[in-house]
């Protein structure tokens, strides 16, 4: 197979990009913008800038054969982009990484450059396509070990089927929202030691970093996505906070899983990342005990050496001027269950695939107390508080905080170091019924 063009690391931009920038050439996610005034349309990240692909468009720098072009970066999402398949978004993707380098800094004309690159702090950022349908899973199993030991401590802490097949659940595509969108604390029911039954607000509002890949084409009722076909239909990856309620869901769990807990709302980042841009950073996924049945078998890499970065601040720490506080660090490669496993698992029932799909892939963990991707796994359940500046401390989160999640990955060796955007979200109080 041919090196693709657009991972050479020796590739720069005649657009500026800003040293250590999450969005080098090699980069290049979309997203979905607006200007005041304007509606929404497709775009691509380059250093501290988006470029607008429907200008390009329109200038017919950027086409494709027959009706695939109409109108589809003059949108207010890609999924109509999404649509065209595997070939359209490499061609796509190449054409772009062409018409930005820098030994192609003449194609475009000043008055035509000065329209389509424009300036990141003079847009808003919108979700990026349709949330078809959403399933998250359970595949760190460091997570799953932690909490197994914490709510069985006398029991093997994974369940007999964990290591046998992707656990997940099917969640609610209408709650999940862009990154900055303010997160209202769910109220719900739950029951406390030695009480009875209550409803309120939730007093254990937790985060999970999750990674989420999003599904381009769709496949038909009654047939199956075997792994090695998965790249034909996985389009990018995306960043994930899959925000949990867990007195909530503690008490509802048994014996479907979760619902009430989970379904109030799931952040994600603005960009969604092309798999092909995270080609550089595959690595070998960890061997897996027992070999899983066939239909789950992978023949290639398809672990990510990704990092994630979780800070928190306080209303009170905002009010004195304080910066966010790194509170874990989590990496992506250590996963036990794939993203080809998922998708084949979640078809081999026959359960078909819409464009939009979103698959996350669970609370991302790793094996030390620093890099636990959720506040029950940082404070083992509230029984070791997180202390913060000031004096303050945290268990769980309370109203005022925000929490962002920064995902990047490579160490400058491979290709320029790749960013995936972030993901913030501010938590109000509770509405009153």
């Amino acid at each position: 197979m041919s090196p693709d063009p657009t991972l050479d690391p020796t590739l720069t931009s005649w657009v500026r990009v800003p040293k250590r920038s999450p969005f080098p050439i090699q980069a290049l996610p979309y997203g979905v913008f607006s200007r005041t005034g304007e509606p929404p349309r497709v775009g691509v990240a380059i250093g501290d800038h988006i470029l607008d692909l429907a200008v390009l468009s329109d200038a017919g720098l950027v086409s494709l054969p027959g009706h695939l072009s109409m109108g589809m970066f003059d949108r207010p999402n890609l999924d109509r982009f999404l649509t065209a398949g595997r070939s359209a978004w490499t061609a796509v993707r190449r054409r772009v990484s062409g018409l930005l380098s820098v030994q192609n800094s003449e194609i475009l004309d000043a008055g035509l450059a000065a329209r389509a690159v424009i300036p990141l702090s003079a847009v808003d950022l919108h979700l990026p396509f349709t949330v078809a349908d959403y399933v998250d899973f359970y595949s760190s199993i460091e997570h799953a070990t932690n909490l197994g030991r914490m709510f069985r401590p006398d029991a093997d802490p994974l369940l007999p089927n964990w290591r046998h097949l992707p656990v997940g659940y099917h969640g609610r595509a209408g709650t999940v929202v862009a990154g900055g969108t303010p997160i209202v604390r769910p109220s719900g029911q739950f029951r406390r030691p030695d009480q009875p039954p209550a409803h309120g607000p939730t007093g254990k509002l937790d985060i999970e970093v999750e990674l989420g890949f999003v599904i381009g084409t769709g496949s038909d009722l009654g047939t199956t996505v075997p792994t090695s076909k998965a790249a034909d239909h996985i389009f990018g990856v995306v960043l994930v906070n899959d925000w949990s309620a867990r007195d909530i869901q503690a008490w509802e769990y048994q014996p479907l899983g979760p619902f009430l807990g989970k379904s109030f709302a799931t952040s994600i980042g603005h960009w969604v990342t092309p798999l092909e841009a995270l080609g550089p950073y595959r690595v070998e996924q960890p061997m897996q005990n027992p070999q899983p049945l066939p239909y789950l078998r992978v023949d290639e890499p398809w672990a990510f050496d990704l990092d994630f970065d979780v800070t928190l601040s306080t209303q009170v720490m905002r009010g004195r001027g304080d910066p966010p506080v790194r509170i874990s660090l989590v990496n992506f490669s250590r996963m036990y269950w794939t993203m080809p496993q998922q998708l084949a698992h979640a078809t081999i029932n026959g359960a078909s695939l819409r464009t939009g799909d979103l698959f996350a892939s669970g609370t991302i963990s790793g094996s030390e107390a620093g890099s636990f991707g959720s506040l029950i796994e940082l404070t083992w359940n509230g029984e070791r508080p997180i202390d913060l500046p000031g004096g303050e401390t945290r268990s769980f989160l309370e109203d005022g905080d925000e929490v962002t999640i920064i995902g990047r990955a490579g160490d400058g060796f491979r290709v320029p170091m790749i960013g995936l955007g972030e993901v913030t979200g501010r938590v109000l109080s509770a509405r009153s019924r």
